[in-house]
């Protein structure tokens, strides 16, 4: 099990949201934990320092993209993009220093699946470049991905079935726990067991964590084989969590 670590980016600052706030209305304001005018470059730079691969710049919104390829640059082949990919511009972020670029809304579309969008994504950045976003909300015992900023429930369920055909198209998955991201209130337990008893490929959980115990729930939930990203929780984000102390946390069940 490893840590991820992210660079959120709102309104060309890096930010710590309450995702279920976001909105397409402008004159509504998201719930914001954290917000700082240190450039995402030194976010990077210090997870470049610190060994820490595999983590994700996410753009909410338009408005980002100058600050994104700030962070990607300092830390070349050492995190994800996502936020508004598209086989238009997936390039210029891998160009830019991507290992991978993340994507949802162009794949998820019209409430399902668009198999179309999702070949010519593969065909553009190719399987092993290429992370689905999987972020979900549970709704009647089931977990439906959300897409656009998680304001859109599509009628796609996290399975067995859609996970098996969606990992022959990417190389990882990144899911978050709409209903308890940013909230640091605790993991969604039983999506962690879910991922890591169905996903045949490295997936990442975003969504309430808030403690060292909190990592250690994701640990033992998703039986080592699930990742963990972190963000409002933590002090470089102005958290209670200390992020030394998670970067030696994750050093010692690094796997």
């Amino acid at each position: 099990m490893r840590f991820r670590p992210c660079i959120d980016i709102h309104g060309g600052k890096v930010k710590q949201i309450v995702g279920s706030t976001l909105s397409d209305n402008v004159a509504k304001s998201p719930v914001t934990n954290f917000e700082t005018d240190t450039p995402t470059a030194h976010f990077a730079r210090m997870y470049l320092r610190d060994g820490l691969y595999g983590g994700h710049v996410i753009m909410l919104g338009p408005g980002n993209e100058d600050a994104a390829i700030q962070a990607l640059e300092a830390f070349p082949g050492g995190m994800h993009a996502g936020g508004g990919i598209t086989p238009v511009n997936a390039m210029r972020y891998l160009d830019a220093g991507a290992s991978h670029v993340i994507v949802t809304s162009f794949v998820f579309k019209n409430g399902g699946i668009n198999r179309d969008n999702l070949d010519v994504m593969v065909k553009t950045t190719g399987k092993r470049r290429l992370v689905l976003d999987l972020s979900c909300k549970k709704i009647n015992g089931l977990y439906y991905i959300a897409t656009d900023r998680w304001q859109k429930i599509t009628t796609v369920t996290i399975n067995p079935n859609t996970i098996e055909s969606l990992a022959s198209c990417c190389d990882e998955f990144l899911v978050h726990a709409v209903d308890v991201e940013g909230k640091q209130q605790g993991i969604d337990a039983e999506l962690v067991s879910l991922l890591s008893e169905i996903s045949p490929i490295p997936v990442t959980y975003a969504g309430g964590v808030g403690s060292v115990a909190d990592l250690e729930c994701v640990y033992k939930q998703g039986g080592g084989r699930v990742d963990a990203t972190i963000g409002s929780a933590l002090d470089i984000f102005g958290g209670p969590l200390s992020y030394a102390d998670v970067v030696e946390w994750h050093k010692k069940h690094l796997s």
